[in-house]
């Protein structure tokens, strides 16, 4: 299998039904792409904790949450309003089965998240992407096949329609800004903020802060 093959199996919930299954009973993540919720402290500390408190009751929507600690973590800040959503059956029913007792504050449903009709329009506060999108990009950086457009656009548009007016959409990435932003904004749909993390380590990363362009 190519590189590029491999990259495009990225997409598929077969490939993350099969590496999850092999998943053990602790709590550690099978994946926690992009760094874990302590390396994010000062992204979420800007963003999320001090422009939207606990007491606020935002509705919080992970997109392509896999075993991800962080809505637990979250949890654990007083975020009882969450909504986790992935493809993968197999690594819905794991965290449903590790939280069973954090059930009413953490939802868990499948879904894709280039389709999530079973969300409401405009209900969502603050949604989240810590690896989903990247896990969709594959092939030339320069010039994405039809295919990553198409369904980067899906899921993009997906985000818009589910957040409300005044919401915000968080995405972390280790992808060159200059690549990924004609991904994120190809219609200027976003106001697009962006803070570089990282610094002085082997490898940057950056935290993108987008808002709706309001007509």
């Amino acid at each position: 299998m190519s590189s590029e093959d491999e990259s495009r199996a990225l997409g598929s919930p077969h490939f993350w039904d099969e590496r999850y299954s092999k998943a053990g009973d602790n709590d550690e993540p099978t994946h926690e792409w992009f760094r874990a919720f302590d390396a994010l402290g000062p992204y979420f500390e800007k963003h999320l904790f001090t422009p939207r408190k606990p007491a606020s009751n935002p509705r919080i929507l992970h997109l392509g949450s896999g075993d991800s600690t962080i809505p637990y973590d979250l949890l654990k800040r007083g975020y009882a309003k969450q909504l986790c959503v992935d493809f993968s059956l197999v690594v819905v029913d794991l965290m449903k089965s590790r939280h069973v007792d954090d059930a009413q504050s953490v939802e868990w449903r499948v879904a894709d998240v280039r389709d999530m009709s079973e969300i409401e329009t405009k209900s969502i506060d603050v949604a989240f992407d810590k690896g989903t999108l990247d896990a969709m990009i594959y092939g030339s950086p320069w010039s994405p096949p039809d295919e990553v457009m198409e369904n980067s656009g899906k899921y993009i548009n997906e985000v818009l329609r589910v957040l409300k007016d005044d919401g915000v959409f968080l995405y972390v990435t280790y992808r060159q800004p200059h690549f990924v932003k004609p991904i994120l904004n190809r219609n200027n749909e976003w106001q697009l903020e962006m803070d570089t993390m990282g610094e002085g380590d082997s490898f940057e990363y950056y935290g993108f802060i987008l808002r709706k362009h309001l007509e």
